[in-house]
C-alpha cells in the first residue's frame, strides 16, 4: 500500500494497493491491485481519527472482544460511473460501473489494523453514488496488515505532503490579499 499525490489537484488522496507473487516472473508479479481516491477532506477526517481521535482505542476494545471486530472502524465507497469509463475509452465488459472500496479493520495481531480495498462491478444509484454489485466476491482485493506506528506514520507523511502541495498551490495561484473561500 502507498499513498500518492498525483491527485491533489482534483481534491483527491490516492491510495495504491497491490499485491505481488514473486514466484513469477519480473514485469508478471502483481495479482491483485486496487486504486482507491478519497475526497482530501475524509481523509483528512480519517488521518485526525487515527492520529488525535479514538481510533487506537477501539481497536484494541475490538481486540480484546468489547467490540465487534468485524465492523469497520472507517469505510469509504467510491468509484467511476459506466459513462465515464467510455468517455476515458475503458468500458467493462458488462457495462457495469466501477465500484471501489477501502475499509479500516481492527485487525487479529495485538496493535495492528488490516486495510482492505477491493474493486469490481457496481451500479450508478439515484444519487450518482457508485454502489457495489459483487457481493462478497469483488475482482480484486488487496489486505495489508500494519503496525499502530505504521498506519501513524502513512497518516502523518500524507498529510505533509498535502500540506505542502496546498502551500505551494496557493504561492502559486494567490498573489496579494485576495479573499480564499473554502466549501465543503
Amino acid at each position: 500500500m502507498e499513498t500518492k499525490s498525483d491527485r491533489f489537484q482534483i481534491g483527491k488522496v490516492h491510495l495504491e494497493f497491490a499485491t505481488y507473487d514473486i514466484s513469477r516472473p519480473s514485469g508478471q508479479r502483481q495479482t491483485n491491485h486496487v486504486n482507491i481516491y478519497i475526497d482530501v477532506a475524509e481523509f483528512m477526517n480519517l488521518a485526525h481519527f487515527i492520529l488525535y481521535g479514538p481510533c487506537h482505542s477501539i481497536m484494541r476494545a475490538c481486540q480484546n472482544g468489547a467490540q465487534d471486530i468485524s465492523q469497520p472502524l472507517f469505510q469509504s465507497l467510491g468509484g467511476t460511473s459506466a459513462e465515464r469509463l467510455a468517455q476515458y475509452g475503458r468500458p467493462r465488459d458488462d457495462g457495469k460501473s466501477l465500484s471501489r472500496s477501502v475499509k479500516l479493520f481492527a485487525g487479529k495481531k495485538e496493535n495492528h489494523y488490516l486495510f482492505c480495498a477491493e474493486s469490481g462491478p457496481g451500479e450508478t444509484d439515484a444519487k450518482g453514488l457508485i454502489v457495489p454489485r459483487y457481493g462478497t466476491n469483488p475482482e480484486q482485493k488487496v489486505s495489508v496488515s500494519l503496525s499502530m506506528a505504521h498506519l501513524n506514520e502513512i497518516m502523518l507523511m500524507t498529510l505533509e505532503h498535502y500540506r505542502a502541495w496546498l502551500s505551494s498551490w496557493y504561492a502559486k495561484n494567490y498573489n496579494g490579499f485576495e479573499v480564499i473561500q473554502w466549501q465543503l
